[in-house]
């Protein structure tokens, strides 16, 4: 079947169309005044962007309900369609949106706002970097090790 592989050159289209468009927002944010104080903010961003992209977006690239959703059932974290609603309209600032933007989502990761959202992906971040701090790399296998 070469149904497969067609949607999978046409899903790699839409990711890179997607992060093309990550890349613009996130330049634009170096460039503002407004986070010319914020320290590392290219290599922020950057983390911003590939955890953006972890969510399922839309053909629109934003994230919507679902593909929040996934995002925090992946983590662990089950949420009811309320709680998700709710999230949603803490980080896009109002009710009325059913997606979240990367600029909603970056003005959400950058701003002084505690939205659940981002307490939830800083905590996720942080247990990450906490297991690799304890666990050191492993000693590396060579063919002499073998038994």
């Amino acid at each position: 079947m070469d149904n497969n592989a067609q949607g999978g050159k046409a899903y790699g289209l839409l990711k890179s169309q997607q992060e093309e468009k990550l890349n613009s927002i996130n330049e634009a944010f170096l460039s503002d005044e407004k986070y010319a104080e914020e320290e590392d903010l290219a290599t922020k961003l950057e983390m911003f962007k590939k955890k953006y992209m972890e969510f399922d977006l839309n053909d629109k690239g934003d994230i919507d309900m679902m593909g929040l959703k996934r995002m925090l059932e992946k983590l662990g974290l089950a949420k009811t369609h309320l709680e998700l609603k709710k999230m949603m309209s803490e980080v896009a600032g109002g009710p009325s949106k059913d997606t979240i933007s990367y600029h909603d989502f970056l003005n959400m990761m950058l701003g002084k706002r505690n939205a659940i959202l981002k307490l939830i992906l800083m905590f996720e971040g942080m247990g990450k970097e906490q297991e690799q701090k304890d666990v050191g790399p492993p000693s590396r296998k060579t063919f002499s090790d073998l038994p």
